[in-house]
């Protein structure tokens, strides 16, 4: 082997052709893209189009809708909890709350806040503060002689509906008043 030998490997690298450059090098003119228009140019993706027919996205059934307001919970069963309380994370004769499930690394998240889940066991006594909770989950952890506690957290939805039912009402009342 020697450097003067060195070469890439059959067909790893291809000669860019020659575009452009008179009809007989057979790539002239329009340069292999047919003729003119929108398909002869640079950047062009015409998605979803079917030539006038009416596209798959169009002929299908829409089903569902997308909630915007809906709500991301850090998911957290008793029986992890149990495992933390057990570990010496987590003291069960304090109250617990979701920072403090944060800051402990029980929950890696804490997104729309955390909602307890009845899968698992738990043998501990504790007072919990949380978003959210299944009826397994608090029935489980009463079970046990301890307390959830739900915090009340006002819905984006009925947030927005307010809003717009205060902006009508303004608008009523200055509908209403008499011009002077």
């Amino acid at each position: 082997m020697k450097l003067n030998d060195l070469r890439d490997n059959p067909g790893a690298r291809k000669e860019p052709i020659t575009v452009g450059r008179g009809i007989g090098s057979g790539k002239g003119k329009t340069s292999g893209r047919g003729v003119k228009g929108q398909k002869a140019r640079t950047g062009v993706s015409i998605r979803g189009f079917e030539g006038g027919q009416m596209p798959i996205h169009r002929r299908l059934p829409k089903r569902g809708f997308v909630m915007v307001f809906a709500r991301e919970y850090a998911e957290l069963n008793i029986g992890r909890l149990q495992e933390a309380i057990e570990a010496g994370r987590i003291d069960a004769k304090k109250p617990i709350t979701e920072d403090m499930l944060l800051q402990m690394g029980v929950v890696a998240k804490s997104k729309d806040g955390v909602r307890l889940l009845g899968k698992g066991e738990i043998k501990a006594k504790i007072d919990i503060t949380v978003a959210g909770a299944s009826a397994g989950a608090i029935a489980a952890v009463e079970k046990a002689g301890g307390k959830v506690t739900l915090l009340v957290r006002q819905d984006p939805a009925a947030k927005a509906k307010e809003k717009a039912g205060s902006r009508i009402k303004a608008n009523k009342e200055k509908m209403s008043k008499p011009k002077a």
